[in-house]
């Protein structure tokens, strides 16, 4: 079992930003945590996997050391879709994690992950932010003892690789496709086969036929996979995710054991992830689609009219019987849908497109 335990280093502009004259420095609680956060990602991976090591020095650094967080990859500790119950029961302090993965124990949770033809990231996030869809989160998590915080953010997503075409909305059938949440649901409706598989089997399925065709995140995750190297068509839009946030979720138990300042700081540092992850994906996926496309000879495609038609008809059916069938995720899509109208009129107005 590896173990990655991050110690204070690395983030001097953080520290410089909160460092003050000693004659002015607080007195500052002589509180030590020292805390366990397990992950759905494989060891050090671009982007999720990086953002959850770089969340833990974060915390680490902001607290003066109080906060210690050691990290296990998938599979370290618990295994990549049990993270949310590691942390419900106490075995670890913190989860980090994507809401598309607790569809069986929270059904709410995938509309938090992302909405089929939905908002983008930055509507997402001020929907989060101003318009309650926080409060409804933690709300739809309280049940399981955990407290969920906005944690990183994909942005718009790839639709996938496929290693045949997709000429017609007739393609898709009998197609074995790894996706999961309301996307996979989609898809079925659509006449495909989903499966859910952690991101470290995703190239060996993909590779060996075991399926023919796999999402993931953009062309930065899907590099470092090596997916280019198993199928040769790259799809989009990513209709199934238009915004792909991620999160971090805490004990009820281990967030109270805080004091108030680290409380703040836990939420601080959260916001800042979430913020810079988006950024950082926004400026990878570019630099990478150019390898894929100029260097690896990667055909990208887009989804013909009639596909992205009939999926968005599935889509609008399977958010209406989640929200029909489970009152919470019914709150949350009105949430959602009410926030996403009220922006829209900003948005005809403000951006060039």
């Amino acid at each position: 079992m590896r173990r990655r335990h991050f110690l204070v280093g690395g983030m001097g502009a953080l520290a410089a930003c909160s460092e003050t004259p000693q004659s002015s420095a607080p007195v500052v609680s002589e509180e030590q945590h020292h805390w366990r956060m397990v992950t759905s990602w494989p060891p050090n991976f671009p982007g999720h996997g990086v953002s959850a090591n770089r969340m833990a020095a974060r915390l680490e650094q902001l607290s003066g050391g109080r906060l210690q967080v050691e990290v296990f990859a998938a599979g370290e500790l618990v295994p990549a879709f049990e993270v949310l119950d590691a942390v419900s029961r106490g075995t670890v302090q913190l989860g980090h994690s994507a809401p598309i993965y607790w569809r069986g124990s929270i059904p709410a949770a995938q509309l938090f992950g992302s909405v089929p033809f939905g908002m983008m990231a930055d509507q997402f996030n001020a929907w989060l932010y101003f318009g309650g869809g926080l409060e409804l989160w933690r709300e739809a998590y309280a049940g399981h003892g955990v407290i969920p915080f906005p944690a990183g953010n994909t942005g718009a997503q790839m639709g996938g690789w496929f290693n045949r075409e997709i000429n017609s909305p007739a393609d898709l059938n009998g197609l074995k496709m790894r996706i999961p949440g309301l996307g996979g649901e989609v898809m079925q409706r659509a006449g495909a086969l989903p499966v859910n598989l952690p991101g470290s089997e995703i190239f060996t399925a993909l590779q060996t036929g075991a399926i023919d065709a796999t999402e993931w995140v953009g062309p930065y995750n899907d590099t470092a996979f090596g997916l280019h190297q198993a199928a040769q068509y790259y799809y989009h839009p990513g209709w199934q995710e238009p915004s792909g946030a991620l999160e971090l979720f805490v004990s009820v138990e281990a967030f109270e054991s805080l004091s108030e300042e680290l409380k703040g700081i836990l939420e601080i540092a959260c916001m800042a992830e979430n913020d810079y992850l988006l950024a950082e994906f926004n400026t990878r996926n570019h630099t990478s689609l150019n390898t894929l496309v100029e260097e690896h000879g990667v055909q990208l495609r887009r989804f013909p009219d009639d596909v992205l038609d009939a999926l968005r008809g599935f889509s609008l059916e399977v958010v209406e019987e989640l929200a029909a069938t489970d009152p919470m995720s019914g709150r949350v899509l009105e949430s959602y849908r009410a926030f996403a109208e009220e922006v829209s009129a900003w948005l005809r107005i403000s951006e060039l497109s």
